[in-house]
């Protein structure tokens, strides 16, 4: 159901001709039909944000959006002015449909960078997405299939509270993802009765433990999104400590999923790290190991080759993440292959079949701890990205 299970919300994917996929869901809309526009967001922090960033982290800022409309098949970064203009003038087209200032609309790209779009396929494709609008399923189904690139399938979650409001989300994802958020565009909504500074709040702390602690590739995107959208259509006033749990339990099943549809994976790979001074140090350690190639290349090869987790917590710096070597242990799927900083038990011993590789790294220091998502990279990773074409 998308962003549509929530009360308030209406949707629409349809085909703007903005792809190069032809046929291909291109443009969705998602509209907050109230009687609340309260939003939050969080944003990348490339410094070569896209020019939708540029626009959409403007907007939310005052904590109302009326709508949001997203397009695949074209990033719109690094296109200067224009771009802007482009995505200025998307977003008063919008307004024009919903009845709303251009203030109130956010907007939103992903696909190839350095081009500007063909801006007459996206406004009209606004008012084709404007005339399906609906609050079904399948509205907001086609909305998070027009949302996906190399994505093999949609990414979204619902969930309910037990005082009855709701959540919905949808997520697209599956290269250029990196800690610091992922080459994503999200949106969820809920028809709780929430304040933007309550949902500010909550989506900073969820992206932090969600979105931030995935690594497919290591590369940091030009145009990440996450939009947190209420309606208050529930008439429910959500308890606090609930709103916050299920806002980060959306985020984190999004970003989850992102991981299950990284470019060409084979292996899903968590990295759980424990017994570290501080939940930062913990979560470091895991950074490090999330990020080395050679870890992931020999995954997709189910090779479980601890020198190479070994080698890459050494990177940590000790004023970062203090441990002593000698003391650190490693289990993958449940061997414990590294005892004391050398060999443990056979690798050979280690059942890499499942999909989910679990590596569970003991630092021996302290009490905090830390888990990080990432992928093994294959021979199709590098087919996917040598041939991409938004």
């Amino acid at each position: 159901m998308s962003v549509t299970f929530a009360q308030g919300f209406s949707a629409a994917g349809v085909a703007a001709g903005i792809s190069a996929v032809e046929g291909k869901k291109d443009l969705a809309l998602v509209v907050n039909n109230g009687p609340l526009d309260a939003a939050a967001g969080v944003l990348t922090s490339n410094r070569f944000c896209a020019a939708p960033v540029q626009w959409s982290r403007a907007q939310v800022a005052d904590g109302h959006i009326k709508a949001v409309i997203l397009n695949s098949g074209g990033a719109n970064a690094c296109t200067g002015e224009a771009g802007y203009a482009q995505s200025k003038a998307t977003a008063e087209k919008v307004a024009e449909l919903v009845g709303a200032k251009s203030e109130d609309i956010a907007v939103c790209s992903t696909g190839l960078i350095g081009e500007l779009l063909p801006l007459d396929n996206v406004l009209s494709g606004a008012q084709a997405a404007h005339d399906a609008l609906a609050a079904t399923p399948e509205a907001g189904a086609d909305a998070s299939h027009a949302i996906m690139t190399t994505d093999t399938k949609p990414k979204t979650v619902t969930l309910e509270s037990k005082a009855g409001w709701r959540i919905g989300g949808m997520v697209k994802g599956s290269g250029m993802i990196a800690p610091q958020l992922a080459t994503m565009l999200c949106v969820i909504t809920t028809d709780a009765v929430v304040t933007p500074g309550q949902m500010q709040a909550a989506l900073t702390n969820a992206a932090e433990h969600s979105f931030n602690r995935i690594d497919v590739d290591g590369c940091m995107s030009t145009n990440d999104t996450v939009l947190l959208l209420a309606s208050g259509a529930s008439g429910v006033e959500p308890d606090k400590d609930e709103f916050n749990a299920l806002v980060k339990d959306a985020c984190a099943s999004l970003a989850r999923q992102i991981i299950g549809d990284g470019e060409g994976a084979s292996h899903d790979i968590r990295i759980a790290v424990t017994g570290a001074t501080t939940e930062d140090a913990a979560l470091a350690c895991g950074r490090a190991v999330a990020a080395s190639n050679l870890l992931k290349c020999a995954i997709s090869g189910n090779d479980p080759n601890w020198g190479r987790i070994v080698s890459s917590l050494g990177t940590v710096p000790p004023e970062v993440a203090p441990y002593d070597p000698n003391k650190v242990t490693v289990d993958v799927n449940g061997v414990r292959i590294c005892e004391h900083g050398g060999a443990g038990r056979d690798r050979s011993e280690v059942d890499m079949t499942p999909r989910e590789v679990h590596i569970d790294i003991d630092l021996n220091a302290g009490d905090a701890e830390a888990t990080v998502w990432t992928d093994d990279l294959t021979h199709e990773y590098v087919h996917i990205n040598a041939d991409y074409e938004s």
